[in-house]
């Protein structure tokens, strides 16, 4: 009988993300309603020693699979691993993070477990014992509520919108054998380019700073590129910006780019296109400049400033220098 409640951990160069501990807390959570306990299974080569920072997050147990042929992370050698222990220890539920690797995996494994998937999700919960899980639809215009009839009931859990809460559990590592065959194997990574900036990804920061059409070029981005830097924020973009070709495409936000539940959120010249609500709406507080009064955003904004954003940043920048130090 399916029992207990798993995570799929996420790491990347030997170091857990923050998702990991989001979700962990998470599923500790409903773990606890249904009296079970929560395991992670941890893919990577040379992670046996970090796989215990997940018990502080609630981790009874942790399954390690290290192994070279996981390093750097491809779809199908990971989702081979992660089935083959799933399928072995039958858990009721399997929740992964909805970040770029959590969507890519949980796409491969729902159909490896041949079960059901909510994806995206906002909120999970334990009814009549079953696992019900909120999520956006409609490119945010409603939400839906979903539940698996099939196990393992899966769900992916949108960043930064569950708490990553202390709550020191065994976190006991158990390592096991992914079995891999490298002649199934389809994909090999030839190259890794990484973002030199060393900036927080957009969808793990606290405080997110965009710019759309109205930053009227490239070179303009300077102004909110200095008010991020006094904020600690992470510089975003719309889609219009991005195709401009003023932006990398890994700063887009919205619903064909990434989807981000910061903080704060401060758009700048962003008019608010139903696809780019989709991707920052959950957002905790979202300020909004721009001097179209009639701008859609601001039905969304908590705050909202109607003025011309080339006179407004730079005075928030000088303020917010002033508040912080």
């Amino acid at each position: 009988m399916a029992n207990g409640v798993w995570i799929v951990a996420e790491q990347r160069d030997g170091v857990l993300r923050k998702i990991s501990f989001e979700i962990a807390s998470a599923a500790r959570k409903l773990a606890d309603e249904l009296g079970q306990e929560v395991c992670a299974v941890l893919c990577g080569s040379g992670i046996a020693g970090i796989a215990g920072q997940l018990g502080k997050y609630g981790v009874d147990k942790v399954f390690v699979a290290d192994d070279p042929a996981l390093e750097p992370y491809t779809t199908d050698a990971h989702a081979a691993a992660v089935a083959k222990i799933v399928k072995e220890k039958d858990p009721a539920i399997l929740l992964l993070g909805a970040s770029t690797q959590g969507r890519d995996l949980s796409a491969r494994l729902v159909g490896k477990l041949a079960t059901g998937m909510g994806t995206d999700c906002v909120e999970a919960k334990i009814v009549d014992g079953k696992l019900l899980l909120k999520r956006p639809m409609y490119a945010g215009k409603c939400f839906g509520e979903v539940m698996i009839s099939s196990f393992p009931q899966m769900g992916t859990l949108r960043p930064n919108v569950f708490p990553a809460v202390e709550n020191p559990k065994a976190g006991e590592a158990v390592n096991f054998d992914p079995a891999l065959d490298a002649g199934k194997l389809c994909t090999r990574v030839l190259e890794v380019q990484k973002d030199a900036s060393g900036k927080v990804d957009l969808t793990e920061a606290s405080v997110i700073v965009s710019g759309g059409r109205g930053m009227k070029g490239p070179e303009n981005y300077a102004l909110i590129e200095e008010l991020a830097a006094v904020l600690g924020a992470t510089v975003g973009a719309s889609r219009a910006a991005v195709d401009a070709g003023w932006r990398p495409q890994t700063d887009q936000v919205g619903q064909t780019g990434k989807i981000v539940s910061p903080n704060l959120y401060i758009a700048c010249g962003i008019s608010g296109a139903i696809q780019h609500l989709a991707g920052m709406s959950s957002s905790k507080v979202i300020v909004a400049i721009n001097k179209d009064a009639e701008a859609p955003i601001f039905a969304r904004a908590d705050y909202g400033i109607v003025d011309d954003l080339f006179k407004v940043v730079p005075e928030l920048t000088s303020e917010c220098k002033k508040l912080l130090g």
